[in-house]
């Protein structure tokens, strides 16, 4: 297996976790409207829902981090970074991941797994009228952590490999902002072909222009 095809495989994982859990949104939707109806309509608050829908908004924060480390979509202040070459792009991330994010998640994913057993050793429920099990909820803690690591191991990998190119190796492709433009624009009855055209145009120069800058290429 080259190194393309493990940082890939990474990638892959941590894609699919990120999309299965983003249905959690939906369940979050479901859940506040049913809420909000049987509050307001029927006049019977359900007691559980506030902590349901904490556990849900948590595990689909954690779960989701690993996605948005292999696609790059962590917020980076790019003021002076995005005008660095690829490789001293690498080295800063380099450092940055063995100083700060190894430790960090590692300690992370250790103390989760401790509160995860001890939650599960007292079968810890919430504090309401309707009490609901914790420790499923807090399964999630190490688990995050354990694919945030695999993914930041990956991340540490692409930096090595930068350093020894040059550039940055290529990320798995998911579906983009550009996609979703474009899916507005040919579904739209307001904008003729022309206004159609020439508003992809000045989209796609706009996300070109931050791809260079978060690449550290020039125009």
């Amino acid at each position: 297996m080259n190194v393309q095809r493990l940082l890939h495989t990474a990638d892959r994982i941590s894609t699919w976790t990120g999309k299965t859990f983003a249905w959690l949104i939906v369940a979050l939707m479901l859940v506040v409207c049913a809420e909000v109806f049987k509050r307001y309509a029927l006049n019977a608050p359900t007691a559980w829902i506030y902590d349901a829908n904490n556990m849900m908004y948590g595990t689909l924060f954690m779960m989701c981090g690993a996605y948005a480390l292999a696609h790059d979509g962590h917020v980076r202040g790019d003021f002076l970074y995005g005008k660095f070459k690829p490789r001293t792009q690498a080295a800063l991330d380099l450092v940055l991941f063995i100083v700060f994010f190894l430790p960090g998640i590692g300690a992370l994913t250790w103390a989760g797994w401790s509160y995860f057993n001890e939650s599960l050793a007292m079968r810890e429920q919430t504090f309401n009228a309707t009490p609901l099990p914790l420790y499923p909820f807090k399964f999630m803690i190490p688990l995050a952590g354990a694919i945030v690591m695999l993914q930041g191991i990956a991340e540490i990998i692409r930096c090595i490999v930068c350093l020894r190119t040059g550039a940055w190796t290529p990320r798995l492709k998911d579906a983009e902002e550009m996609d979703v433009v474009a899916q507005q624009l040919a579904s739209s009855t307001h904008v003729d072909e022309a206004s159609r055209r020439e508003a992809m145009e000045k989209a796609k120069h706009i996300d070109e222009a931050a791809r260079q800058r978060s690449s550290g290429e020039r125009p």
